[in-house]
């Protein structure tokens, strides 16, 4: 995967968070992962993700 990619499959995103397929696409149903729509495809906006994450550590370190 390149790092000029901007967003990543539902699937791809799962996989980078030890997520199986299925796990994936019901976290991104309840709103646990960030996605947009781009017409019929569900994408997960990379820099979303990294937010997501970088807000976790900090909550965690509090």
């Amino acid at each position: 995967m390149s790092n000029d990619v901007l967003v990543l499959t539902v699937p791809e995103a799962g996989k980078l968070l030890g997520l199986n397929r299925n796990r994936a696409y019901l976290a991104a149903a309840r709103g646990e992962l960030p996605t947009i729509r781009i017409g019929r495809l569900l994408r997960v906006p990379k820099a979303a993700l990294e937010r997501m994450l970088e807000c976790a550590d900090t909550e965690a370190a509090a």
